[in-house]
């Protein structure tokens, strides 16, 4: 990470990467950390109180509880693009607007806990989903109209990153505010 983003609030992990693991390890590791995602997540946000949870990560930024809905809503659609990549040749996935989508009553005040179970849901079944898949598989993915195609490798990798990324914002907005 280079110490220019190592600073910034909004990537306090570096930016993504999109690029797919070299090896069958690597890959490994990233479903790992797909795997215990829930965990970290439920673990950033235990004890935090109602206000706690609407303190923006930064100025400007979602507040804890967008970002654990924010997270549910994303990784639900990543498991959705996985499994069309896997039955269908190349499509085209259909975007949706994250900022808007935080923005909605349910993210901005229902309590965190059913999208910790969202994620424990979905993260079981995508791990034991990638864990099937063959070297081939990998090659496989999709459209996205804005991003370009993206294979499977790549889109895990992103989500890797993803995972971590969100955890740390909640984690270091701890550590800031002493919580």
């Amino acid at each position: 990470m280079n110490t220019e983003t190592a600073t910034d609030a909004r990537y306090p992990i570096g930016k993504p990467n999109r690029e797919a693991a070299a090896s069958a390890e690597e890959r490994e590791q990233q479903i790992a950390t797909l795997a215990a995602l829930p965990q970290a997540m439920r673990e950033a946000v235990a004890g935090l109180r109602d206000a706690q949870l609407d303190t923006p990560y930064r100025e400007g930024g979602w507040t804890v509880r967008q970002l654990v809905h924010h997270v549910a809503d994303s990784h639900a659609q990543m498991a959705g693009r996985f499994r069309m990549a896997l039955t269908e040749e190349s499509p085209t996935i259909k975007p949706y607007n994250e900022k808007a989508w935080a923005e909605l009553a349910d993210c901005r005040t229902l309590p965190v806990e059913p999208s910790l179970a969202i994620l424990e849901g979905t993260h079981l079944r995508l791990v034991v989903l990638l864990r099937s898949l063959a070297a081939a598989d990998w090659l496989r993915g999709f459209t996205h109209p804005e991003r370009g195609t993206m294979t499977l490798g790549q889109a895990l990798a992103l989500y890797d990153w993803h995972s971590r990324h969100h955890v740390a914002h909640i984690t270091e907005l701890r550590r800031r505010m002493g919580w």
